[in-house]
């Protein structure tokens, strides 16, 4: 079941990026609508919704969440665009509508995509935070910085290209998914904790876990859904994995054992939360909701 705060972060996230984005002087009107395009087609908001909940669990003041959970919505939207191209996935549909090649042309979406990676740390560095003092802030621009580069998101997708066609081991399969996915959604959580007045590095730590055995479930779960969805139900092609030749737990595991497996990665990040002395309903609700989502 959807959670309830969903909605809520969906909206609110929604409303901080058409705000950013009005803001932009952006001479060229071609330029201007790849952005608005992408970054309004809409989503689970899932990294977003993460940084709010931790945060707000940690203590921190919503408004001062808006800036990170914006910046990595961002960051997420851009490398949406770069993975579509012909170069990457080469995919024409993403959420049901057709991807930013696509519907503009791939120059103005290689652009697209540059552009809304700077916005992440415009909007990141420029806000006005209320309580969380410059020091942190930094370290947010810095946490964020490695995880959408070479030592995450980026270095993810690279071995995903190296290995296309020519096999993979679960080592590896497993390596590139916490590089690829697992670093943006850990990043909600570093950033979130950064927001917020925590300091104890026990629960930082308990925190991480949660979020690397949430990415890793995260990503099972969609390879799972490549198999058992539909196109209309993914808003994505369904299939595309098989198709290109990409290797997927099921692949690998099999079916039955790919479920469990993210049913384990699933319990391992319910326990990390079991752990902190803060009532962690909503992470739980969020953790529930991406292993049992058909989409």
């Amino acid at each position: 079941m959807k959670p309830a705060f969903l909605a809520l972060d969906q909206a609110r996230v929604e409303q901080v990026l058409q705000q950013q984005l009005q803001q932009q002087d952006v001479a060229a009107q071609s330029l201007q609508q790849a952005m608005h395009y992408s970054i309004l087609l809409g989503g689970k908001r899932i990294r977003p919704s993460l940084v709010y909940r931790c945060g707000l669990m940690l203590g921190a003041r919503l408004e001062d969440l808006d800036a990170p959970a914006a910046a990595l919505e961002a960051i997420h939207c851009y490398s949406l665009i770069h993975d579509d191209l012909p170069a990457m996935d080469n995919d024409a549909l993403r959420r049901g509508k057709p991807t930013c090649h696509i519907a503009f042309d791939e120059a103005t979406a290689i652009l697209a995509g540059d552009a809304i990676q700077s916005l992440a740390f415009d909007i990141l560095s420029s806000h006005s935070y209320q309580q969380v003092p410059a020091q942190r802030v930094l370290a947010m621009v810095q946490q964020l910085a490695k995880a959408g580069g070479a030592a995450g998101m980026c270095a993810g997708q690279a071995i995903d290209l190296a290995h296309t066609n020519q096999g993979f081991n679960l080592e590896t399969l497993e390596q590139m998914h916490r590089l690829k996915t697992g670093a943006l959604i850990q990043c909600a959580i570093e950033l979130a904790w950064l927001a917020s007045p925590a300091t104890a590095p026990e629960e930082l730590e308990l925190l991480r876990r949660f979020a690397a055995s949430l990415g890793l479930a995260f990503q099972v779960q969609d390879d799972i859904l490549d198999i058992e969805s539909d196109t209309e139900t993914l808003g994505k092609p369904q299939g595309s994995d098989h198709q290109a030749n990409k290797a997927t737990y099921p692949a690998l595991l099999g079916l039955s054992e790919a479920k469990r497996k993210a049913e384990l990665l699933h319990q391992d990040a319910l326990a990390a939360l079991e752990q902190l002395p803060y009532p962690g309903d909503d992470l739980k609700a969020l953790a529930q909701f991406l292993i049992a989502r058909k989409n």
